[in-house]
């Protein structure tokens, strides 16, 4: 290859687009209104995420294009759902993480407290682990919980 030849595929190859996963930091209340606007039902809920972390896709480890674009892996959580009172109604099951990637990147989650938007399919509970964070929050704050009780109420529901 000739010197032109090598300055302009190294050219070529510096001109070509970086890509990286861009998003916008996770907000209760806009999670809490994507949820009221759907089409499917949803319940907020509070309590111990129990799963199988290795069970956890890691596409940068895969470096195959031919990876799922979602898995789904059996959880349980353990606490209560919100009302108007607050996190005051017992939840207790069985719930599906279905965890989505896009390109290398794959949500992921930890065990452990969770304040979560549940969607409901069939008989069974969703809880939806996206490359962007939202619609889940490991260790929730008191105001992240106190933001999903003021919008379930009705109350300024506004997201920053």
């Amino acid at each position: 290859m000739t010197r032109v030849g090598v300055v302009v595929a190294g050219v070529m190859a510096l001109s070509q687009p970086a890509f990286a996963l861009s998003c916008m930091a996770p907000d209760i209340a806009r999670d809490y209104q994507r949820a009221a606007q759907s089409d499917d039902t949803y319940i907020i809920v509070k309590g111990d995420l129990f799963f199988d972390e290795a069970d956890l896709p890691d596409r940068v480890e895969q470096r195959t294009s031919r990876a799922r674009d979602r898995v789904d892996l059996e959880g349980w959580l353990a606490g209560f759902s919100l009302t108007k009172d607050g996190f005051t109604k017992r939840f207790e099951r069985d719930v599906i993480l279905r965890v989505s990637c896009l390109g290398p990147w794959c949500g992921g989650t930890v065990k452990g407290e969770h304040l979560a938007f549940l969607k409901q399919e069939d008989r069974q509970w969703v809880l939806q682990i996206n490359p962007c964070p939202g619609m889940t929050y490991a260790s929730p704050t008191a105001e992240q919980e106190q933001k999903a009780l003021a919008c379930f109420r009705g109350e300024r529901c506004q997201a920053k």
